[in-house]
């Protein structure tokens, strides 16, 4: 409750920009912010502030990858940032030209914030942490055997793949139903520090190095944490994606359904007839769903005049038919996507997975089905691992691709 008091304070004090119109002077480059997730844990995110004709393009940085904010809307005192596709925005004041302060709203969560700040910032430390240069650095590249809420009922396991540059660090966590995307840290001489900011995550990943492994605690938003550790391992591996989710003997796929008109969608139907189709189940909400989505963009341009379909399944959060509508076309438009959109409900696995009652499970948001010309299914691959991973992205692009090759050859 005092991070909200202090946060109306601040709006109430602050002198502001009185215009609608008007944004606020603000220094270009690079700044560091924090998300103030409780009272011991802020999770640090960059920003890169560029001035564009008529204001500033605002950037939210992860690692390698750069999101390009939509254009700042001044509305009474305060700029509005949205995120491209996830809905969610970045609401804040400037406390002068070097420093915002405001808070994260997540729509897709009811009453949703975290309060947060910025300062324009000249130092290569994502983490404040990191202030105190060390003789000695932590250890941390390489391949990783990582086990999250380890002791528990709900332990699972992942693999850490860390790539260290003197204090800075990048990488992921593959787990099986996808990984977490791009996380970007430092280390000092006895601990790890990571995190990720995308408009749907908010992870915080901090951990002490003792002998050669780490142990230490994973934050998600501001109301879930969980322990995790690790040891170095280059050889471990997780389940393969493509054995977790299965048909179950010899059923076929097949669904009833609507579309965003509200109208019935059979499957299969007389216009994937012949055609090779890729059916997602997926959400919009879904970082990983996004990944994959991105990649299968550049699938339908390349493939569609070959025999193409892509059919994407949506499990949305909200509580109607035109929320779910809402989100659907919220993506489709902004990614200019020429699937087949179908809704299937709220973002629930065991709906999904009574929806598609011929697989084993429905597991994970995005899990994916793949069917040849002939009808038959050739291909079930749970989750997706985007192209934070690097090169297992990569390789996993050149293989779908030539399976969608072979399978239009058919």
């Amino acid at each position: 409750m005092k991070y909200q008091a202090i946060l109306l304070l601040t709006f109430l004090t602050s002198i502001g920009f009185a215009q609608e119109t008007t944004l606020p002077k603000l220094k270009k480059g690079r700044w560091v912010a924090g998300l103030q997730l409780n009272d011991k844990n802020v999770l640090p995110f960059e920003m890169e502030v560029q001035k564009v004709d008529g204001g500033y393009q605002f950037y939210v940085v992860n690692g390698d990858e750069m999101i390009e904010m939509q254009s700042p809307k001044v509305e009474n005192d305060s700029i509005h940032l949205r995120f491209p596709y996830f809905n969610s925005e970045l609401v804040f004041v400037a406390d002068g030209k070097k420093a915002i302060s405001g808070y994260w709203q997540n729509f897709n969560k009811k009453n949703y914030t975290i309060p947060f700040t910025a300062e324009r910032s000249k130092k290569n430390a994502r983490f404040s942490e990191t202030k105190k240069k060390a003789d000695m650095l932590a250890q941390v590249n390489g391949k990783w055997e990582v086990a999250f809420s380890y002791g528990s009922e709900s332990e699972y396991p992942a693999v850490g793949i860390f790539n260290q540059e003197d204090e800075v660090v990048t990488g992921t966590f593959l787990t099986e139903t996808g990984d977490y995307r791009f996380l970007a840290g430092n280390v000092t001489e006895d601990s790890l520090y990571l995190s990720c900011f995308d408009g749907s995550h908010a992870f915080l990943f901090k951990a002490r190095k003792d002998g050669s492994n780490l142990e230490g605690r994973f934050f998600s938003g501001k109301h879930w944490s969980t322990k995790w550790m690790g040891k170095p391992n280059e050889q471990f591996e997780i389940g393969s994606p493509e054995k977790l989710t299965y048909i179950e003997g010899d059923s076929t796929v097949s669904f009833n359904l609507s579309n965003l008109d509200g109208k019935s969608v059979l499957f299969p139907n007389s216009t994937t007839e012949g055609k090779v189709v890729i059916i997602q189940i997926m959400g919009t909400w879904c970082p990983n769903c996004l990944d994959e989505t991105m990649y299968y963009k550049k699938l339908k341009e390349r493939y569609q005049d070959q025999g193409l379909e892509i059919i994407s399944v949506c499990y949305e959060v909200g509580d109607s038919f035109e929320e779910h509508k809402e989100n659907i076309e919220r993506l489709r438009d902004r990614l200019g996507l020429d699937f087949t959109f179908v809704v299937g409900g709220s973002a629930n696995k065991s709906l999904a997975s009574s929806h598609f009652n011929m697989l084993n499970e429905v597991i994970s948001f995005p899990t994916s089905i793949f069917i040849g010309r002939d009808g038959e299914v050739k291909r079930v691959h749970t989750g997706f691992n985007g192209p934070g991973t690097g090169d297992i992205y990569l390789q996993y692009v050149e293989e779908t691709n030539a399976l969608i090759e072979f399978l239009l050859a058919q």
